[in-house]
């Protein structure tokens, strides 16, 4: 879009312009959603809005860690293979069900992986160190001691023990071990409704055929839909706009109302039919965070509040737009769903040996893409270079390299951390 500097009028700069890291710092300081609860069933991937303390303990029955025979184990002491302990075999424990007959002294029970421990018996004997003699006895060739291969009530899981903290982003194995613990339900932080709107007399929908000159397929919509969705956030609203200040206006405003984040595509710099500021200008209490992002690509980025809803502004070429929403957007969407380290940049990456030399200018941090390959074992990446505009560049890379701004570029064969654009 054509900069405004008609004649001797100075050239519209960005008006506050932040690095990545205050940006960051920005994020961290957005609270959390309210919560709401959810079943146990529905709680994978949501973030924890308080502690978890166990209401019972677990197992709240001793239980065998082993297929063998549950046996007192003063029984077996001494037992070896040259002289064996002679053991009594008065039954068999049932899974899922009590056991029936008490262990006395010289007697044993067969027990399975998982059976409750009978009265009377302290450890559990494995099949593999025990002889049959006949139905009834058995010898056992190694001796235990007390506790062994079983699991006392609350071994696991102690009575009232903080199991699961706030803030914790609940993965399939902690949803198991709240079952465990008998939670039907779980206060988590609620998800963020994010609505997605692109600007651009050149947008058409992705379904035209026979494009007229200067026409576009919508790109945006698409990448930012998913990537929100994959960070957890609610999509609502999905809208393009023409490039007219007022239909702009009057759709932020809708958005806004229905909405905790509204996500602009396009329309965030300085050209003469860039709006964004200018729709904020018209929302009394707007802030205005940031203007400009000392990265490329990305510069023209915007962050404000308006009360307690969020607006990002996002460049209109897809390779900045999909870079600024995963460095900025989707740890801005964590952080609402209640994650304490979502403005952490060290997280969701890998590290990798840089196969080709990045070359860089002092003074700006480069955010260079990169394909990831594994090279016999060894982790490699290769930088897909390329401009912002050809979406052809984001296909092929699976993250990102940041040149720091004080580097001259980066060689090959340095060890590099990638910013992942899809969670592994």
């Amino acid at each position: 879009m054509q900069l405004l500097s008609e004649g001797d009028e100075p050239v519209p700069e960005f008006l506050k312009v932040k690095t990545a890291e205050e940006i960051v710092e920005m994020v961290r300081s957005f609270a959390p959603l309210e919560a709401e609860i959810v079943s146990v069933q529905e709680a994978s991937g949501r973030v924890l809005a308080e502690d978890v303390t166990a209401p019972e303990p677990v197992p709240h029955f001793a239980r065998a860690t082993m297929d063998g025979y549950a046996v007192r184990a003063r029984d077996t002491f001494g037992a070896g293979e040259s002289l064996p302990a002679l053991l009594e075999v008065i039954g068999e424990v049932a899974m899922g069900r009590p056991a029936e007959t008490a262990v006395r002294p010289g007697t044993a029970a067969a027990i399975p992986t998982g059976g409750m421990l009978p009265d009377g018996a302290d450890a559990v004997v494995m099949v593999e160190y025990t002889q049959p003699l006949d139905a009834h006895a058995i010898e056992v060739t190694r001796p235990v001691a007390p506790g062994d291969n079983v699991l006392q009530v609350g071994d696991d899981v102690a009575l009232g023990e903080k199991v699961l903290e706030r803030g914790r982003k609940l993965r399939p194995q902690d949803v198991g071990l709240l079952a465990a613990i008998g939670m039907e339900e779980v206060r988590v932080f609620r998800r963020p409704r994010v609505a997605i709107i692109s600007t651009g007399d050149e947008i058409v929908p992705p379904e035209t055929r026979d494009l007229p000159p200067g026409k576009i397929r919508d790109i945006n919509t698409y990448v930012v839909a998913s990537q929100v969705r994959e960070a957890g956030g609610r999509v609502g609203t999905i809208q393009v706009v023409a490039d007219d200040l007022d239909e702009l206006e009057a759709v932020c405003r809708e958005a806004l109302a229905a909405h905790d984040v509204v996500v602009l595509s396009g329309g965030s710099s300085v050209g003469i039919r860039d709006f964004t500021i200018q729709v904020l200008e018209r929302f009394p209490g707007s802030e205005l965070l940031a203007h400009g992002v000392a990265i490329r690509p990305g510069k023209p980025t915007i962050l404000a509040r308006l009360g307690e809803k969020i607006l990002w502004g996002l460049p209109g070429q897809p390779a900045s737009a999909m870079i600024v929403f995963t460095a900025f957007v989707r740890p801005c969407l964590l952080r609402l769903q209640g994650v304490e380290n979502a403005g952490n940049l060290e997280t969701n990456v890998r590290q990798a040996e840089l196969a080709r030399n990045i070359p860089s200018v002092h003074g700006r941090a480069d955010y260079v893409r990169v394909s990831l390959s594994n090279d016999k074992g060894r982790l490699t990446a290769d930088p897909v270079f390329g401009k912002s505009a050809m979406i052809s560049t984001l296909s092929k890379a699976d993250g990102y390299v940041i040149v720091p701004e004080h580097v001259e570029g980066l060689e090959a064969g340095t060890l590099v951390t990638v910013h992942l654009f899809s969670s592994p």
